[in-house]
Order: structure tokens, then sequence, then C-alpha cells
């Protein structure tokens, strides 16, 4: 088996066994074929059989190229499920990974927009769009992401099927896993007005979100048409599509829901993913009581 038979098992493996992203998917092969090529693996035995000092040998010769702490840590989780996959593969009797230390990471709070920061990307993101549906289209996907709490994989993953939108949505998100979220009836008209303006047959089992030929959305016209947008309202480089869905959940929580609805409403499979927000909501209260307060600068 060479280094193409492999990574074709490993990709197929995480698309379907795992049913990874294609985001992950790419990342993760990625990885593994780095590996491949620097050790001159030739099979998954070869893979099987690399140990801690490997891998600590290979993410040294990574780091020396310039790879940050946190890419560092998202390549060796890639090559232990690499290698343990490959370890059970072969029937190795101890197809755990090798116990490697990743990089330590500080862990920084979400950046969530303001409520009228969302509304006012979306709005410039429709008015200044080359063509109207295009600007409708972008108005959707980013009011679906705010209003409901969608990833934007989420987003661009639904399809003729789900039209008309009702008063909630079923999406599947990681790992397979299905959640009802709300839809807000501006987020409905949104959608509802770009189904009918866009210029491409919107099929039951075809892309909901089109690109401008015609072909399914890609994640980074959103990402470029918001980038614009931001720039031209001033916001911080923070301010991303995925902000949106941590804007969702931070006024959620500010407005007083509790943390396991929240932890269903955002598809999070453990609840302490979830608690950051408890940060983020405090990080903004403190922030507005120094703004507001007479004497929080002077004391």
């Amino acid at each position: 088996m060479n280094a193409t038979g492999m990574l074709e098992i490993w990709r197929a493996h995480l698309a379907q066994s795992r049913r990874r992203s294609p985001h992950t998917v790419r990342a993760y092969c990625s990885a593994a074929q780095r590996l491949i090529l620097a050790n001159d693996l030739g099979n998954l035995s070869e893979v099987a059989s690399l140990e801690a000092r490997d891998l600590r040998r290979h993410l040294a010769a990574r780091r020396s190229e310039g790879l940050a702490n946190s890419s560092a840590a998202r390549e060796l989780s890639a090559l232990k499920a690499f290698i343990a996959f490959a370890r059970s593969e072969t029937g190795d009797p101890d197809p755990a990974a090798p116990r490697v230390r990743g990089p330590r990471l500080k862990k920084g709070l979400p950046r969530p927009v303001t409520p009228d920061d969302a509304v006012n990307i979306a709005d410039l993101v429709d008015g200044t769009a080359e063509e109207d549906w295009i600007g409708a289209r972008d108005r959707a996907v980013l009011l679906l992401m705010y209003g409901s709490g969608l990833r934007i994989a989420e987003a661009l993953s639904l399809t003729g099927n789900d039209l008309p939108l009702g008063d909630v949505l079923q999406v599947t998100g990681k790992g397979g896993k299905q959640r009802m979220v709300p839809i807000l009836p501006v987020t409905r008209d949104a959608v509802s007005l770009y189904a009918r303006s866009c210029p491409w047959p919107i099929e039951p089992k075809s892309s909901l979100f089109r690109g401008a030929k015609g072909g399914p959305l890609s994640p980074g016209m959103v990402q470029r048409a918001m980038a614009k947008a931001r720039k031209s309202l001033g916001l911080p480089d923070t301010a991303t599509p995925h902000a949106l869905r941590h804007s969702f959940a931070t006024h959620l929580l500010g407005a007083g829901a509790d943390l396991r609805s929240l932890q269903e409403l955002l598809g999070h499979a453990s609840l302490g993913s979830t608690q950051i927000y408890t940060k983020v909501d405090a990080a903004t209260l403190l922030e507005n009581y120094r703004d507001a307060h007479p004497r929080a600068k002077k004391d």
C-alpha cells in the first residue's frame, strides 16, 4: 500500500465512519500526508509502529518551520488520531495513540459583536453586493448564524428540502448530531426573499445557498463579504461570521437563558464547551460597568 492508498482509507474513515466535516477531513489528511512523506512510511503497519519520540521529532521539525502553538496542537491531535487508526486497522493489541503532550495554549474568550453591529453587518453586506440576489443570499446566511446560532458549515449545508422555513429548523452539526434551532421572523423573511430572487433553480436535494455560477456557496465567499462590511463599519478583525454564533450565545445568556438550553441550541457535545460563554458575559458586564460607572475609572 502506498501513501495515496493510506490517505484514501484514512479519508474514507474520517468522512464516512467518523462523519467529520470536510474541513476536518482535509486538515487531518494533510497532517497525515506530511507525516508519511517526512518519515517515508510505506504502509499502515509502519504508521502503527511510530512511538512518542517519533511524533515529538516530527513536531519539532514542523515547529522549526514556524508552526504556531495552536496549529501544532491541532496537528498533534490529527496525527495521534491517524496513528490510533493505523494501530486499530493492523490489529495492534494496544490501539491507543502515543502519549505526547501538546503545547500549552492560552484560551481566549470568544469575541461576540453587538446586536446592532450584527444587523448592520447583514444590511451592509446586502446593500453593497454586486447583484441584488447575492446581497439577499449573504444577508440570509449571516442572519441564520446570528439569529439561530448556526455554524457557517451548517448554514451552507441547508437544501431545498428545508424550504419553506418554519418557526424551528432541524440542522445536522458536528459528528452528525441533529438539533432543533429557532428561526426568527426576520431570518425566515430573509431566506424567503433570497430563494425567490436566486436565478438558479433550488431543487429539493440541491444546496439552498448558491454561488454566482450556480454551484454550492463556499464559506470563503461569506467570509470575504463580511470582511468587507466590517472594514466599512470600523469593526475589529474578530468580527467574523463565526463571531455571529458567539453573539447568539452571549446575548441569549445575558437575557437569562440557562446553560443546558444553550448547550442544546449550539449543539455542543459537552457542557464545558458552553460554559465559556459565562466568562464572555461576565467580561461584557465588566466592560459596560467600566464605561458607564462614574467612579469605575477612578477607583
